[in-house]
């Protein structure tokens, strides 16, 4: 098998997929999370603020979720088909989400009516909460294992995916972007505004602390498989020391006002997480809870390695422009929003 690095092309593959959908994660979770904290801002003039702040970068960050499905199917056809069978209606109801936000986005600001504005402000707040926390359902649920039988065909209610570990799951996920929203409006806000949002980030990184402690450690005691590759090679440790580390540097950063290491360490907190996310799978991708063979891996269910190859060579391509361009954009609209007559 043709190796990079040292690396056959199913693992690499499996890195890239893992980094496109950290970067969705990173970028578009920093939009949900201002999103959930929407109606926690009372004054009209507050919320443009708000949705402005993420009114030039929210259409953008979502082609990281597109790339990332793309290279899910291209690299892996049966993960990709047996995961949105498993989760056909979470995915259903995340397309209906996001297809609300985009639209409250952009209809929020076309009439002036006060009650057309409060209904899609609640509809822009209630899609982010619900995007951020099927993202996390989804999660769970792999984390957890499916019932699949021969065939990857999945055993079960329809709706077993509601789970109290995808919940708890789910739950820290929205406290997570909720707290990486906050960090980002701060670093584009100023005078009484900022300093609500500074109220509200505090508020958000305690709901993220106790939701994501409780989870760790329902997940040591009752789902051991996820330890498993840690007890095998001790050295990998270093991961979630790492992200321990990182969730702590953020209220320290917080409280000395440099949002924008706060930020830096908020997004290194998602990567980091996801990262722990591949390395407790890592080679399973879909785990059976009926039988190990039913188990789809990197291997089983890559694509030729031709095509891995050639993708690869696109992926290495296409890659840096699309970070490129994302770089262009956050640079263009750095700095503090001011409303104009262009403004949502």
């Amino acid at each position: 098998m043709a190796t990079i690095l040292g690396l056959d092309y199913p693992t690499l593959w499996f890195l890239v997929v893992g980094g496109l959908f950290s970067g969705y994660a990173i970028l578009d979770g920093f939009d949900l999370g201002a999103g959930a904290l929407h109606l926690f801002l009372r004054k009209e003039q507050s919320r443009r603020l708000a949705l402005n702040a993420v009114g030039p970068v929210w259409d953008g960050n979502e082609v990281w979720l597109v790339i990332g499905g793309g290279a899910l199917f291209a690299g892996f056809p049966p993960v990709y088909a047996t995961l949105l069978s498993a989760m056909y209606i979470p995915f259903i109801l995340f397309l209906v989400l996001i297809i609300f936000r985009a639209i409250s986005i952009e209809f929020r600001s076309k009439e002036p009516m006060r009650w057309w504005r409060q209904t899609w402000d609640i509809s822009y707040s209630v899609s982010s909460v619900g995007i951020a926390l099927l993202l996390g359902v989804v999660l769970g649920n792999v984390l957890l294992g499916f019932p699949l039988e021969s065939g990857y065909r999945v055993r079960g209610h329809w709706l077993q995916f509601l789970n109290p570990y995808a919940l708890m799951v789910g739950l820290s996920t929205v406290a997570l972007f909720a707290m990486h929203g906050a960090i980002y409006l701060t670093m584009k806000t100023e005078g009484r505004l900022f300093v609500k949002i500074h109220l509200l980030l505090k508020r958000a990184t305690i709901f993220f602390v106790v939701s994501f402690g409780i989870t760790t450690l329902y997940t040591l005691l009752y789902i051991p498989h996820l330890s498993d590759q840690f007890k095998q090679a001790p050295v990998l440790f270093v991961l979630p020391l790492a992200a321990f580390l990182s969730i702590a540097n953020i209220p320290r950063l917080v409280s000395r006002k440099q949002y924008g290491w706060a930020f830096f360490f908020s997004s290194l907190t998602v990567a980091l997480l996801l990262g722990l996310v591949a390395v407790e799978l890592y080679p399973v991708m879909l785990l059976s809870t009926i039988s190990p063979e039913y188990s789809l891996d990197v291997y089983r269910a890559a694509a030729s390695e031709k095509s891995l190859g050639i993708m690869l060579l696109i992926a290495a391509i296409g890659a840096p422009l699309v970070l490129a361009y994302t770089a262009f954009v956050f640079w263009t609209f750095k700095g503090k929003v001011k409303l104009d007559d262009t403004s949502y």
